[in-house]
């Protein structure tokens, strides 16, 4: 084994390492930077595709129902709704969410 005073292999490069990353990316803005300027447009597209998954899953199933039972167009309204309900559920989830990074 090694004697007490050398340091262990895996402590020397991990240094070498440290200072190699110090050395090639000196610039490069840190997660909380990043997330300033491409954070908005992000969370923008997300919501936009939460709200149309959700309604456009609702008005699916409930199409499939309707077409099933013959019930045509009650179930595909009552799924509509419970889809547009679940799509601004996400919206808000992601909302808080995005509120709590920028804590």
């Amino acid at each position: 084994m090694n004697e007490p005073d050398q340091p262990s292999p895996l402590d020397d490069l991990n240094k070498r390492l440290r200072d190699a990353r110090s050395k090639h990316a000196p610039d490069e803005p840190d997660d909380k930077e990043r997330s300033g300027s491409s954070g908005g447009l992000g969370l923008g597209f997300r919501v936009a595709i939460d709200l149309v998954a959700g309604v456009a899953v609702g008005v699916f199933v409930g199409w499939l129902l309707d077409r099933w039972l013959g019930t045509t167009p009650w179930l595909m309204l009552v799924f509509f709704f419970l889809g547009a309900a679940a799509g601004f559920s996400n919206v808000l989830r992601a909302e808080r969410a995005s509120r709590n990074q920028r804590k």
